[in-house]
Parts: structure tokens; sequence; C-alpha cells
């Protein structure tokens, strides 16, 4: 039964997104359109309105069920700006960060380690790779037919010109013929998503796992914005970070409890990690940084921390304890609990049939409606009337969770 300290009547959330371009405002439109739906499937009532700060990106939302009332004020906490500039390449330098990515995991022994801890987030990482040198190939090809077709037509078409100048027009062609298919390939990446990945993989490497230079400032300011929210009226701030955000918002709350910045009681800190990849990054040499605040968020008592997965999402390291298998799980450790969405459970098997080859969607189930809902609803935990730490009290953690240390890099100490 939850205690008068577990009861929330007004929330703050903050919602760090995973590597996106894209204009927070989707993640508005989702939380708008999946709560209604889940809303309607599970009985409660749940209602959207603007945000109250118009400086910030964010939503209102009203929630009655569960035999109570409560309000939470949503804010996404925005660095599409950077991952677009980070996208924003010409096609020779998306190929040489295709090759240094490809080093920094290799030379490393990262990808052996990954993939003995689960193979589908390893195969994301590989697929890129494979259809960009694939698109490569055919680029190629296009191009030496172009310079045979040159070859074989330019002296009907121009009688006695010299060997020398049709083999550069030949070149000249195939090269601007495969040049426009990388850049058509590029243009419909919509459909594929193998630019977007390579950039998205690029990105976490290209400092080795520590955090990328231009993301440090934007990391500084989030912690600001969430230790001023810990010094206002508000019963829970909950802290969300969904796939890469996981590891960023890990990050983010080691500085703000380090700083001194959660007080002891009101309000209650909770932290939800959703589908996290925070192997990708502490299994990389550079994420002494990471793999140091994993190990300090998962003994304090300043927060509660449920991580939520699903073998069922082939983007995520599904049910791996991000601490334990990054070798840093200290004696003490409390965090995270560890517990599956259970797709095979909480979605039908029609629903599962509709979703089972769009990958990248069930990687955002855990923002959607569940239409055979369990314990893990995303937006009773947002908007609901008790915190997290009540909703989880008691939970066990999943029996198949993974906590073997995989990678060969530091200690809890």
């Amino acid at each position: 039964m939850a205690g008068a300290d577990d009861s929330v009547g007004r929330r703050r959330v903050f919602y760090i997104p995973g590597y996106d371009p894209f204009h927070p405002r989707r993640y508005r439109e989702l939380y708008r359109r999946e709560g209604a739906e889940q809303a309607r499937i599970s009985g409660y009532s749940l209602r959207l309105s603007p945000g109250q700060r118009p400086e910030r990106y964010g939503w209102t939302v009203a929630f009655e069920g569960d035999g109570g009332a409560s309000a939470a004020e949503v804010e996404v906490l925005v660095w599409s700006d950077l991952v677009a500039a980070s996208m924003g390449r010409s096609i020779a330098s998306t190929y040489w960060q295709l090759l240094r990515t490809v080093w920094v995991y290799v030379a490393s022994g990262a990808i052996l380690r990954l993939l003995r801890l689960r193979k589908g987030p390893a195969i994301a990482a590989l697929y890129p790779i494979g259809v960009l040198i694939g698109q490569a190939g055919l680029a190629a090809a296009a191009g030496l037919a172009m310079l045979a077709l040159v070859r074989a037509g330019g002296a009907a078409l121009w009688p006695g010109a010299p060997a020398a100048a049709l083999a550069a027009l030949g070149l000249g062609l195939g090269a601007g013929a495969g040049l426009a298919l990388l850049r058509w390939f590029r243009r419909h990446d919509n459909r594929v998503f193998a630019w977007y990945l390579m950039h998205d993989f690029a990105f976490t490497a290209s400092a080795g796992g520590a955090v990328p230079k231009p993301l440090r400032p934007r990391l500084r300011a989030f912690a600001d914005r969430i230790a001023e929210a810990l010094g206002e009226d508000w019963d829970e701030v909950l802290v969300v970070g969904h796939s890469s955000g996981a590891h960023l918002a890990v990050t983010v709350l080691a500085d703000l409890i380090r700083r001194g910045e959660v007080r002891a009681r009101r309000p209650a800190l909770g932290f939800l990690s959703l589908g996290q990849v925070v192997p990708m990054v502490s299994f990389l040499p550079g994420g002494e940084e990471l793999r140091h605040d994993l190990a300090f968020l998962s003994q304090r008592e300043e927060l509660t921390w449920i991580d939520v997965t699903a073998p069922g999402d082939g983007c995520a390291y599904a049910l791996c304890d991000p601490v334990a298998v990054s070798g840093v799980a200290p004696a003490a450790k409390r965090w995270p609990l560890v517990v599956s969405a259970a797709f095979t459970q909480t979605l039908s098997p029609e629903r599962r049939r509709a979703l089972r080859w769009r990958f990248f969607r069930l990687h955002f189930q855990y923002l959607c409606a569940f239409d055979r809902p369990g314990d893990y609803d995303y937006f009773r935990i947002t908007a609901g009337p008790i915190t997290l730490a009540a909703r989880y009290r008691g939970r066990v953690p999943s029996q198949s969770r993974i906590e073997r240390a995989v990678t060969r890099f530091g200690t809890a100490g």
C-alpha cells in the first residue's frame, strides 16, 4: 500500500531522447496519441495541454485514476540540434566515419565482447556498415558501367577521338553516376536507416567512449535544469532516458548528486532508463567516466533507478544490468532494478505480428501503449498518483537478467 510519502500530486518529468535529429514535438505527439490509447485500454483519464514554460519544449498532463488525481509537467531536454549537426556531413566524410568507427570497436575488442552479451544490438551496429559498403559497391559498379559505355560508344559518336580523352570523359561520367547513386541512397535513407545508424554509432565512438565535446555543455545545462526543479515544490522529479539518452542521464544524475543538489526527502528523485544501449559506450576504452558514473549511481540512496528493456527489442541490451555487465558493480550496489517490458506478454499476437519487422518502432514501444498491459505503463509512471519508488517497491528483478561482467575495463573502485 502506498504511504503519504509515496503519493504524487505534482510531478516534473525530464525526458532525454536518444540520438534523434527531429524536432521534439514528435515526442509530444507520440505521448498524446499513445497515451490516449493506453488510457482507453486501461480505464483511466489522461489529458494533455500546452506547457507552462514557453522558453522550453514540453507539455502538461492531467491524470485521473488509480484512486487519485495528479498532474505532471513534461519537458524534453533537447539535443537534436547537435545530432543534426553531426549528421550534416558529406558522403566522403560519412565513409571516413565508417572506417574510423569500425577501427574503434574492432581495435579495442569491444565488438567481440558486445557480441558475447547480446547479438541483436551488435548486429544493428554492423548493419549500417554492411549496407553502406554494399551501396558503395553498387555506386562503383554504376561508375564502371558508365565508363564501359563511353568506351564502347564513344568512338562511334566521336570518330578519331583520342583514347585519353574518351577515358577521361568515361571516368568523369562514371564518377558522376556513382556519386548520384550514393546521393539517392542517402536521400531515401528514411526507409533503411543505414546512414542514420552510421552517424549514431560514429557520434558515440567519436571520443572513444567519452562524452563528445559538443555534448558536454548541453549535459551541464540539463543538470542545471533538473537541479532547478529539485529546489521547487514538486512531489517527484522523474528523469527518463531512452536509448542513448539513458547513459546521458546516468552522467547527468551522477553529476547532480555529487554537486549535492538532491534533497533528503521531497521531491523524490526517480530515474527510468528505457531501451538502454549503455554497453555500446561503457565497453569502449574512453568510457571510463561513464563506468565511474555507473558505479557511483548504483550505490546511491538519493534516487530510485528502474531499468526497463525487452528481449523483443533488438536495438537495446535487453535485461543486461548496465552496471554489472560493464564490470563496475560495487559490493554495495542497489541499482538498477532490471525489469522486462515483456513484449510477448504485454502485446497481443496480432500486435506483435504488425510490429515484427518494424525494429525502430519496437525500440520506441516503451513510450507507447500496450494492448495487454502489465506492471509497466509509461503513462502511469510519468503522470500517475504514486512515485516510481512506490510503483516498483517489492518488485523482484527479471530472472533472466544478465549480470556477468563482459568488459575488460575497470572495477567499481
